[in-house]
């Protein structure tokens, strides 16, 4: 059975994939470069690929010696529209492009699990491997679904894994049931009678309609949510006026709702829109709200997490696996893969984050990020385990 590929070749050839995805980070469904260069690798170790799956998608397949289960891997591939800070020789070299969240880690290994499965395919059944692009606000892992990838890869069971900064390395993190939040963007467009600012009897003024509508969904999550229930909501943009004394006509804003229970969600967004409308009815304005539903919450299968964690335990320890982590308000599109076939996402340590020193530990989406080599070798060694452990 497999311990670490810490130490091998296929460790070294890990560290020199991640650098060359990190060198040339590409944003969501235009990981063109991306796609071909881990295309590359795997064909060149005469591993199965099918391409075209949400534009730039590719499946990688890995068959054992026997026939039975089929399971899904998935990693995520693109970058984001941040200007790395970062000074090493592997830096971005695509302006404004970066991979500030760890896709260029993922995707190497799982790249590394692919390749060692193919050398060491003793076990009953299939290896899937999803390289998924559009992880960041595009939804890819929605449009793989949508464009057939479980007609065409039947699988049992799927799984994902993330880095996270702040776990010290060498560690895992297993959530039996919520592990990243749902998340819907809001809109709220005021609209009044614009006019001089210095006659404001002569208008009807939507930014002090636009100021109590923010106010007042400031007491939404505080006095509707349980105190032992996880939600957020966010006004992040409020454009309206370019001018001293102009009263302008219409306020925009622009929010964040986030939860892990969609009841609470739906309770959530009905009271915005009493809100909304109330407010803009006693101030004889209009006010409407449009909710755009973007990512479902991510909800681990509890079995499967269970076999995630004793598959992480046999890699670094059962004392290295934290079952009791409360699940993140940030969200994840690997939802949609999980609501079209059960299975479990992780998290893996990409080491703490230092006050000083960004570097190995900078939070997700910084300038300064920068996925921690050192993890190459626990994460792949975890999906070869797991490979093993399901398809006995």
């Amino acid at each position: 059975m497999l311990k670490n590929i810490q130490n091998t070749d296929l460790y070294e050839k890990m560290v020199t994939w991640r650098h060359h995805l990190h060198k040339y980070p590409e944003l969501s469904f235009d990981e063109k470069v991306t796609s071909d260069y881990i295309a590359s690798i795997l064909t060149a170790n005469d591993i199965e690929i099918h391409r075209g799956l949400a534009v730039t998608g590719i499946v990688a397949t890995v068959k054992g010696k026997k026939s039975g289960n089929s399971i899904g891997l998935r990693a995520d591939m693109d970058a984001l529209p941040i200007i790395e800070l970062n000074t090493f020789d592997y830096k971005s070299m695509n302006d404004g492009k970066m991979h500030a969240c760890g896709h260029d880690g993922h995707s190497a290994m799982l790249m590394g699990a692919a390749v060692y499965l193919k050398k060491n395919n003793d076990f009953s059944g299939t290896v899937h491997f999803f390289f998924q692009p559009a992880e960041e606000g595009g939804a890819g892992g929605r449009v793989m679904v949508k464009d057939g990838l479980f007609d065409m890869f039947p699988c049992n069971s799927v799984y994902g894994m993330h880095n996270w900064p702040g776990l010290e390395k060498g560690y895992f993190a297993v959530h039996d049931k919520e592990v990243m939040a749902a998340v819907d963007t809001l809109d709220i467009t005021v609209t009044g009678r614009g006019g001089h600012a210095a006659m404001p009897d002569q208008c009807i003024d939507p930014i002090v309609a636009a100021a109590q509508i923010i106010t007042s969904l400031q007491s939404v999550v505080s006095r509707n949510v349980g105190p032992t229930d996880s939600a957020v909501l966010s006004v992040t943009a409020i454009n309206a006026g370019n001018a001293y004394n102009v009263i302008p006509g219409v306020v925009h804003i622009k929010g964040t709702l986030r939860y892990l229970d969609s009841n609470i969600g739906s309770m959530i967004k009905d009271r915005i829109q009493t809100i909304v409308q109330n407010i803009g009815s006693t101030m004889a304005i209009s006010a409407n709200l449009t909710v755009t539903p973007s990512y479902p919450a991510t909800i681990n299968t509890k079995k499967h997490a269970e076999e995630c964690a004793k598959a992480a335990a046999s890699i670094v320890g059962k004392g290295k696996v934290i079952r009791d982590l409360p699940p993140s308000m940030g969200s994840e599109d690997f939802s949609f893969i999980l609501n079209a076939s059960e299975g479990a996402y992780i998290w893996v340590g990409n080491g703490s984050v230092p006050d000083d020193q960004p570097e190995g530990g900078c939070m997700l989406h910084n300038a300064q990020y920068d996925f921690n080599d050192e993890v190459l070798s626990v994460g792949a060694s975890y999906w070869v385990q797991l490979a093993y452990n399901l398809l006995k």
